[in-house]
């Protein structure tokens, strides 16, 4: 029987099958999401579907874009032939990502968010916003690969402080759908988000721009 390929073998095994020296810091680890996530999300999908391995997928690619440092090193993607873009905006590449982060280049250009964050300091923004974590889920499947379409959801609880917006714990959520192509042996080429970041961002500042903050 041939063996599953590690990036369709789950984010755990992933982390496992890392060097050391892979790692922005250090190897992360997912406690709060096996904790919190399966009470909070809104759909369960059996192992092996279709939603599952796309999830698993998607899991893996946030993980290696926030955590490795190479790019070569990332297994959820073809990584030289690797773009995205949000709301059919300019593309990035895997390296991209890499220099910028992931969370400048989802967002982009808003007023909500502001416009100098470093890779570091994007991902810490929403780290301290959501302290028990930021979770993401598939919703719904509406095309089988190489070109799958799917919707999504992802939330957290605003229980931390937001660009000095103080939080009021309520569940923040934002809903978007994504068309990924993926080659033969469903790594990533190509991925298309859509969705609006302004709507999620303005229910952390109560709708009042973070340019307008002094």
């Amino acid at each position: 029987m041939e063996e599953t390929p590690l990036w369709l073998q789950g984010r755990a095994a992933v982390v496992a099958a890392a060097d050391p020296e892979d790692w922005r810091e250090s190897a992360p680890g997912y406690e709060k999401s096996l904790e919190l996530m399966p009470h909070q999300r809104t759909h369960q999908f059996e192992a092996g579907s279709l939603e599952a391995i796309v999830e698993s997928i998607v899991q893996v690619f946030e993980m290696e874009v926030s955590h490795k440092k190479d790019p070569a090193t990332w297994v959820s993607m073809v990584t030289e032939h690797f773009r995205t873009n949000v709301n059919g905006g300019g593309w990035a590449s895997a390296q991209d990502i890499a220099e910028t982060g992931s969370y400048n280049i989802l967002i982009g250009d808003s007023a909500f968010y502001r416009k100098d964050e470093s890779f570091e300091s994007s991902h810490e923004v929403f780290h301290q916003a959501f302290p028990k974590g930021f979770f993401w889920e598939v919703l719904e499947v509406l095309s089988p690969p190489p070109v799958v379409a799917f919707k999504w959801r992802h939330w957290g609880s605003f229980e931390g402080e937001y660009n000095g917006y103080e939080p009021d714990g309520s569940t923040i959520e934002m809903f978007g759908m994504s068309v990924a192509k993926v080659s033969d042996d469903l790594r990533l080429l190509e991925v298309e988000h859509y969705y609006d970041p302004n709507a999620f961002l303005g229910k952390l500042t109560g709708g009042c721009p973070i340019a307008h903050d002094s």
